[in-house]
């Protein structure tokens, strides 16, 4: 018999799969000349100031598809049609490069960022992350929610974390694995989750959701965005999106989100 909560619980998880369905499509009616970016979930917010800032000075808006990175990088090695890939860790930009499906000259390191542990606005859970921290008391009979630990970079982040601190083992049957990070954010801003790992920059784009504490940044590899121009674009405004995105800019509209950025700005 499905409980009240298992019912609430399977429809959170059905909409942030939907979501990310919504977040993956790719318009089919955008003009010619736009430039097409396949960019990480988790840089929504960010990434549409960006881009309102680009057309804010003359240029015709980006069409941006967003969802995990792995995703997006499957939909290009399966010839989806893309000038830029943002990916949300190095890994995926050389899935890619490794394909020839980038031009790797123009690949750079643009963002950084931290993973952190989230509860609804209203909880009162407090704890401190370090070896052996009591995550699986914490949760009680709740999940922890996750992007896909195995493929999406925010869950692959936050399992690396788990395991450096020894704790990996007593939650990881308590994991609620969502699609993308942005679809785990969800769930704990709904109440269907109690805690979950995403990055700090969705924290802050969700006033439903507090942060309880960050990662240690030595207990996983660091979190790095890297960019790049697509090997089969023909789109000359795509090199100019991609200066754009580390323009001066650019740079307070992505820090604004809670991102570091890492190149330095012209």
């Amino acid at each position: 018999m499905l409980t009240r909560r298992g019912f609430g619980f399977r429809f959170a998880a059905a909409v942030g799969g939907m979501v990310a369905m919504l977040l993956t499509a790719v318009p089919t009616t955008q003009a010619a000349d736009n430039v097409v970016v396949f960019a990480a979930a988790s840089l929504k917010n960010a990434l549409d100031a960006v881009n309102a800032s680009w057309q804010a000075d003359g240029n015709e808006p980006a069409t941006i598809s967003y969802a995990a990175s792995s995703a997006l990088a499957r939909q290009i090695e399966s010839g989806a049609p893309a000038d830029v890939f943002i990916s949300a860790d190095l890994d995926w930009m050389r899935y890619l490069s490794g394909k020839n499906l980038t031009k790797p000259d123009t690949e750079v390191q643009l963002l950084g960022n931290r993973i952190v542990l989230i509860a609804p606005r209203d909880s009162t859970t407090e704890t401190t992350i370090e070896p052996d921290f009591k995550l699986a008391d914490l949760l009680g009979d709740g999940r922890l929610a996750m992007a896909d630990v195995k493929a999406v970079p925010a869950g692959k982040y936050g399992k690396a974390a788990l395991e450096k601190l020894g704790v990996w083992s007593s939650v990881e049957n308590k994991v609620a694995q969502a699609e993308n990070v942005r679809a785990a954010l969800k769930l704990v801003a709904t109440g269907e989750a109690p805690l979950g790992i995403v990055y700090q920059t969705d924290a802050a784009a969700d006033p439903e959701v507090k942060i309880i504490a960050a990662f240690p940044q030595d207990t996983h590899e660091p979190i790095i965005y890297p960019a790049g121009l697509l090997a089969d674009t023909k789109n000359e405004d795509a090199a100019k999106f991609l200066d754009y995105l580390k323009s001066a800019k650019a740079r307070p509209l992505f820090e604004a989100q809670g991102f570091t950025v890492l190149v330095r700005t012209n």
